[in-house]
């Protein structure tokens, strides 16, 4: 337990609130800012041994986040994932709870008074050596019925808890901090918004200032077209089997160019869009081209065993296409001057898209260009010269001769459960999120 009554420097404090507002200025991360704020009030000589702050996020895989920071430790985060749970019994017994109800700003209760625990987080914060307890909110919105914030708590192992003077310091610092964590979640809400609707590059191009329509440039990439068959009579299954079985598809096969390195630009009807950027010369068209075609190979592989799963179920399997290409392609803003879609155009997209109907001429999964195969290397058989709708001169295609084979670098799904470089900049807090409740 510490000592009792150690005494803050209001100097210090003053300088961590002025460090909290230069990062409001910065594209300090929701992260950053938490552990300086913890670390800052400590060095102050504020006696935190415990702080907790809760935020809900806009975020696909994810409704919420928290970090709970203690002293000699560091900073542990928390995901929460969308769930259908319901509100749990833990949570209208929680301190949140009971400010969010009250409509209050603040609850502080001493924790080493001994009997019966109000809330049920009070026996976990006692087994700590925990001495007294202040939790908060902030709200971010005028008004407060949107329910948009910060909720927190700040614990003390000091003998006799925190001092009048300590519980002053920490409600100083507090606008500051909501001030600092609302602005790290602007650029949270922004790249993780870009990142999962335009993919990384593209996100990052319109953040760098390619915002209006023609801005762009011309790369040079292996491009995969990706197809799922028959879509029109999987619709007249109902929506959710739809949706269902487009999510399957999309797991499998764009999931599997997502983990090999593939820039996702569009999900077009019950297609998908990607490119392996290149440089120009042999030896980069030929990594791009070898990693296209390692993504395409461990799609049929994921393919496969959903079908595998799905024939098991009971259900049909799902027919699919994949066509390999590259070129150039102009990468940037078309579209009309107030709604624009930023992805990558041109002829080598054009030829692509129009090759992969010939996967199911030819029976395969996976059919290439002759410039594909070409920088590819590797064995290919040759399905003769086809005529593609639109395009002038006709295209040789091939496709691999040895489906089954392994890619050549091993491929690693991507953990659902991500980094939080994006999703911790986000704080959404909503009025019904249970979330919050098991950190209090």
């Amino acid at each position: 337990m510490g000592e009792t009554g150690s005494a803050a420097s209001r100097a210090l404090v003053e300088r961590a609130a002025e460090w909290l507002m230069a990062q409001a200025l910065r594209d300090a991360d929701l992260e950053t800012v938490v552990r300086g704020a913890c670390e800052r009030l400590h060095a102050a000589g504020v006696p935190i041994a415990r702080v907790q702050l809760s935020f809900s996020m806009l975020h696909p895989l994810y409704r919420g986040v928290g970090y709970t920071w203690r002293r000699g430790q560091g900073l542990q985060v928390d995901a929460y994932r969308h769930t259908a749970s319901t509100t749990t019994d833990r949570y209208l017994k929680s301190p949140f709870y009971h400010l969010k109800r009250h409509n209050l700003d603040h609850l502080r209760r001493r924790l080493d008074t001994g009997g019966a625990a109000e809330f049920p987080i009070f026996d976990d914060l006692r087994k700590e050596g925990l001495t007294d307890y202040l939790a908060f909110a902030s709200s971010f919105e005028i008004d407060r019925g949107k329910g948009q914030g910060m909720l927190g708590s700040w614990s003390t192992d000091q003998r006799g808890g925190f001092t009048d003077s300590e519980i002053e310091a920490l409600l100083a610092i507090q606008d500051e901090l909501a001030v600092a964590c609302k602005m790290a979640a602007r650029d949270g809400v922004a790249k993780s918004a870009l990142s999962t609707y335009l993919g990384g590059k593209a996100g990052e191009s319109v953040l760098s200032g390619q915002i209006k329509r023609g801005d762009g440039e011309t790369i040079r990439a292996a491009i995969v077209w990706g197809d799922l068959r028959n879509s029109t009579q999987m619709a007249e299954l109902g929506r959710q089997t739809y949706i269902d079985n487009l999510n399957g598809f999309f797991d499998a096969t764009a999931g599997a160019v997502a983990d090999a390195g593939g820039e996702i630009l569009s999900f077009i009807g019950d297609g998908f869009l990607a490119i392996f950027p290149s440089g120009r010369n042999q030896r980069e068209s030929s990594e791009a081209c070898k990693l296209a075609l390692s993504a395409a190979l461990e799609a049929t592989h994921r393919m496969a065993e959903h079908n595998r799963q799905r024939v098991g179920g009971g259900e049909a399997p799902l027919g699919y296409g994949l066509s390999l290409h590259i070129g150039n392609v102009m990468f940037g803003n078309v579209g009309l001057a107030e709604r624009l879609a930023y992805s990558a155009f041109g002829s080598a997209v054009n030829e692509a898209s129009r090759m992969e109907p010939l996967t199911k001429k030819f029976a395969t999964p996976i059919v290439a260009s002759a410039e594909f195969m070409t920088y590819c290397g590797g064995e290919w058989e040759s399905l003769g010269s086809e005529t593609l709708r639109g395009v002038n001169n006709p295209i040789a295609v091939f496709r691999p001769t040895q489906m089954d084979r392994q890619p050549e670098a091993p491929i690693v799904r991507r953990s659902r459960v991500r980094d939080f470089s994006d999703a911790e900049a986000v704080i959404l807090l909503h009025r019904d999120s249970p979330a919050e409740a098991d950190r209090v």
